[in-house]
């Protein structure tokens, strides 16, 4: 009942949920930020997908030409969103500042250990020539992908044990030792001393959610 409870909470497909009235003051802020630069502006979405465009409601929007790069393939029936196949830590595809705007939502926490999570900082901020970053706070007591108090503070043999046995937000039970430890470590947050590490000079913004920091977006070279 909690879980499903939590669910319903944290779905970003569901436009009451809390987490998609998040989602949308955040592209609100990157109109924004975006509406002096020339028109159209050049977005590469790190690690992103058609369907978040759809969401946010800028599909079809000529001021967008939106370029959405990811590690599995898709396509865009969209004349302003295309798809390309890549990896967020090597984008050797695109020149230094190909971009008007490196954009990247719920990433970074997923591309690996500190030394990927580095890399792709220093990709976005190759490829474009401004940068938008959000990720989920560490600190936030409920953790995101597997709705769990405190979740991302326990050892790795507690969180493999809870997956093993329990239906975890996103996740079904993942019975198999190594599966579940693969899921267990396909996310590791970001505090608010790591982003100003990864991203120097950029300006960190807080996301609420209850009253609390649950996501931070850094940006740089506005």
């Amino acid at each position: 009942m909690i879980r499903e409870v939590l669910i319903k909470m944290f779905d970003a497909s569901r436009d009451d949920s809390p987490i998609m009235k998040m989602r949308l003051k955040r592209i609100a802020l990157f109109k924004e930020l975006t509406s002096p630069l020339p028109k159209p502006v050049r977005v590469l979405d790190i690690g992103g997908t058609v369907l978040f465009w759809e969401k946010m409601g800028l599909a079809e929007d000529p001021d967008y030409q939106i370029i959405v790069l990811n590690i599995s393939g898709s396509e865009s029936s969209h004349s302003n969103i295309a798809f390309v196949v890549g990896d967020a830590r090597d984008m050797v595809e695109f020149e230094d500042g190909a971009f008007d705007v490196a954009f990247s939502n719920s990433v970074i926490e997923h591309v690996g250990g500190p030394d990927e999570q580095r890399m792709m900082a220093e990709e976005a901020m190759r490829v474009g020539r401004r940068y938008f970053v959000q990720t989920p706070n560490r600190n936030f007591p409920f953790e995101p992908h597997f709705l769990f108090p405190l979740f991302q503070f326990f050892p790795l043999p507690l969180k493999v044990s809870l997956i093993r046995r329990f239906r975890l937000g996103w996740y079904p039970k993942i019975a198999n030792k190594e599966e579940a430890a693969r899921a267990a470590n396909s996310v590791r947050l970001l505090n608010r001393r790591e982003l100003e590490d990864l991203f120097p000079g950029g300006k960190i913004i807080d996301e609420k959610l209850f009253g609390l920091t649950s996501s931070f977006i850094v940006s740089g070279g506005w």
